[in-house]
């Protein structure tokens, strides 16, 4: 994905130079040039960008003034300072206002990219924490989203994989309000929670940028910054879910995955039931210690770490979708100790039963 950038300088030569050389870096272009921070200003209230490079001294409105403009209307920016003077007062204040860099004119193209390397891994650093911080708040209310993923990846149902992006991607509006640069955050913090929640050490996700699709080399209109990352971010789910996908499907090939696979089977069917390790490993005809290491080499959990998983998750639906209390279902999912299991459920959910379902239908 390209980050764009305005190029701020009262030096038409200079502008034009420092364009082409954030064009001919490989993640950046240049959307915009402006004589002075006056005119830069104008500029951001038509169009959507994510760094400024700027000089110091312009006429109208300085350098300095223009990273504090930035600083307090446009958050999500960051800046980078070119200039002539190698004044210590001048590269103080710019750091004091979050620029990432001061590069002394005539700048090179080793530098500047250098310089725009370092602005699009604060962007980058500063938005996953964001979208990191948000996602860990919102997801005690959006559990049933992240096990249609799971499910889907898992039993490889992927006839019905685009009607489950859109919904993310609506999930993923609501949590962004107007910050639409979040988006492609979310949507990889999301598919990185995906791969932790199915915990296959065989899965490796490697989503290049350069995958992604991009400005296509044009600026983005504010009106249409909502469209763009929109468009990004279910590129971004569409990839990620193949590419998890096709590893599950090599995974579900082996004769070990086939194994924990009849494990799973074996615990769906019989988790309401007094059950022991003795049982499991019969019904594969595998010896408990060999299962259990298995099982766990497999899936990075235990065999019982699953069975409450399981069972959890059915105790979820009842809870949700039924009238019976606590200790009812308790019996129903193989619990007769009604608060070991109200202790279980919350070290699920967060919540102890009463808590979850009354916080969910409130």
């Amino acid at each position: 994905m390209y980050y764009s950038a305005i190029i701020v300088d009262d030096e038409h030569l200079i502008r034009s130079s420092l364009a082409k050389k954030v064009n001919d870096y490989r993640l950046t272009i240049a959307a915009g040039t402006a004589a002075n921070g006056v005119k830069c200003l104008e500029w951001l209230k038509r169009w959507y960008t994510d760094i400024c490079i700027t000089d110091v001294r312009m006429p109208h409105m300085d350098g300095l003034e223009l990273l504090r403009q930035i600083h307090d209307h446009y958050p999500w920016m960051t800046c980078i300072v070119v200039s002539s003077y190698d004044d210590f007062a001048y590269v103080r204040t710019s750091l004091q206002l979050n620029a990432v860099d001061y590069v002394m004119k005539p700048v090179e193209q080793s530098v500047l990219n250098a310089a725009l390397e370092a602005a699009i891994g604060k962007l980058r650093q500063t938005r996953k924490h964001q979208a990191l911080s948000i996602l860990m708040r919102k997801l005690p209310h959006h559990v049933d989203m992240l096990e249609r993923w799971v499910d889907m990846i898992q039993t490889v149902q992927m006839e019905k994989r685009q009607l489950l992006i859109v919904d993310t991607l609506e999930m993923f509006e609501s949590w962004a309000d107007d910050q639409h640069y979040l988006l492609n955050e979310f949507a990889n913090v999301w598919l990185e929670l995906v791969l932790e929640r199915i915990k296959k050490e065989k899965v490796v996700l490697e989503l290049p940028e350069d995958e992604l699709p991009g400005l296509d080399e044009k600026p983005i209109s504010l009106e249409h910054k909502r469209f763009f990352f929109r468009l990004v971010c279910v590129g971004r789910l569409q990839t990620g879910m193949q590419k998890i996908s096709e590893v599950i499907k090599e995974i579900k090939s082996s004769a070990t995955h086939k194994t924990v696979e009849q494990v799973k089977q074996y615990l769906n069917e019989h988790y309401a039931e007094k059950i022991n390790l003795q049982d499991v490993a019969d019904a594969v005809s595998l010896s408990r210690t060999y299962l259990a290491n298995l099982f766990k080499q497999e899936t990075g959990t235990t065999i019982w770490s699953y069975l409450v998983a399981v069972r959890m998750r059915h105790a979820r639906e009842l809870l949700l979708n039924s009238t019976l209390k606590s200790y009812e279902i308790a019996l129903k999912v193989g619990y007769e100790n009604s608060i070991h299991f109200s202790k279980l459920f919350k070290e699920q959910y967060g919540l102890n039963p009463m808590e979850y379902k009354k916080r969910m239908q409130g």
